[in-house]
């Protein structure tokens, strides 16, 4: 089968992020996207609200940008979205918030979207599907020449560990630590067609597979393919899943800053006649392994002889050879929370530091939500925001 691409002009953004819908009272999860929904304004010609939509849990709204130049772009048209969401949900008892997973609510006691689609995933996938209740940033990044597509996924996948590290906010699990930095890496990506991107050749071999799943019932549209990172040819774009949900409008910057950097780059490498890297697919699930257990305390990796070396290490390296790429697209500061981040830790590190001092996951809770509120990162267990 012959996949289209469709162009995009340039390195342009479009940035998803899954939100928490949390009650005041209880911090437990509210099962009330559908009702928030049916209030807002929605577009005449699609009948849906241009910038806030369902997802596959009725405690998540996604809030997706348009298509943006720059991530600062992108950061004032969410920033936006948020703004009128809040004015909604401040009245109704309702707290915002964004991490991989919520740190108490329990799967069983949410609802789906009532949306076909979703039924049918759940009928297919059963439990698999019934418990991702889960959240996460995904990043789409625009290249005009679809034969770039695949050799960008593949460069793309050897970073996999490092987007996924320095994101990771899912370590508690209905109530409890699972001891892992990112539980919902492992929750999503059980899910038969999501997991790491095939190692594929060229565009051909990607219009075959998809094919296959196709002719092989596995699938009913390329859209079903959730890898952590995919082509997605009806928006001209390289799509990195791989993120969890991030707590702040700072660290969404930072990912769409990330993002941005790293697709430009293996582009412009592309155009200069290089060959892109492509690492074994035991490499990337490996890498990816030790990422979702240890976070930001990886030791990753580097070379098919299996030589490793701390992914924090590996990070700080790689904001400082992006930083000239991201002075071009402008993104500089938002890059720079990276180093934030290392500094004061990934989401995981900020809810287990808080859980340790007050030994209460109710005020995990509260200082994701003033994360979310606030935009700033809370270290010290102080935050009860929406308190009475």
């Amino acid at each position: 089968m012959a996949i289209e691409w469709n162009p995009s002009n340039g390195p342009t953004l479009g940035v998803e992020w899954e939100v928490q819908l949390i009650d005041a009272d209880t911090r437990l999860l509210r099962q009330e996207a559908g009702k928030l929904l049916d209030e807002l304004p929605v577009d005449p010609d699609t009948g849906e609200h241009p910038r806030i939509r369902h997802e596959l849990m009725q405690s998540t709204l996604e809030l997706v940008t348009g298509i943006c130049s720059t991530v600062s772009e992108a950061k004032d048209d969410l920033s936006a979205t948020v703004a009128e969401l809040q004015r909604m949900t401040s009245d109704r008892g309702i707290l915002l918030a964004c991490a991989g997973t919520h740190p108490v609510s329990d799967w069983r006691d949410a609802s789906m979207a009532p949306i076909q689609r979703y039924a049918e995933l759940a009928e297919q996938m059963q439990w698999l599907a019934r418990r991702i209740q889960t959240f996460g940033v995904h990043v789409h990044v625009g290249i005009r020449d679809g034969a770039k597509a695949i050799p960008i996924v593949n460069a793309l996948a050897a970073y996999l560990p490092h987007f996924l590290a320095i994101t990771a906010s899912s370590p508690f699990w209905c109530g409890s630590d699972t001891g892992l930095a990112s539980s919902r890496s492992v929750t999503f990506g059980n899910l038969p067609t999501a997991g790491t991107p095939h190692r594929l050749a060229n565009w051909k071999q990607f219009e075959d597979y998809m094919d296959t799943l196709l002719r092989a019932g596995t699938i009913r549209s390329i859209k079903e393919v959730w890898w952590d990172i995919r082509p997605h040819p009806d928006f001209g774009t390289v799509e990195i899943r791989m993120f969890d949900g991030v707590p702040t409008l700072r660290e969404v910057g930072m990912v769409a800053a990330l993002s941005q950097c790293l697709v430009q780059l293996f582009d412009s490498q592309l155009d200069r006649g290089y060959t892109l890297p492509s690492p074994s697919s035991w490499i990337v699930r490996d890498n990816k392994w030790r990422a979702t257990r240890y976070g930001l305390d990886a030791i990753v990796i580097t070379d098919e002889a299996g030589a490793t070396a701390p992914l924090r290490d590996e990070l700080y390296e790689l904001i400082r050879a992006l930083e000239p790429v991201a002075a071009r697209l402008g993104c500089l500061d938002e890059l720079s929370v990276a180093s934030e981040v290392l500094e004061y830790g990934a989401s995981y590190e900020r809810q287990r530091g808080i859980y340790a001092r007050t030994g209460d996951l109710n005020r995990v809770v509260d200082a994701l939500v003033t994360e979310f509120a606030e935009d700033r990162f809370c270290t010290q267990g102080e935050a009860e925001h929406g308190r009475q």
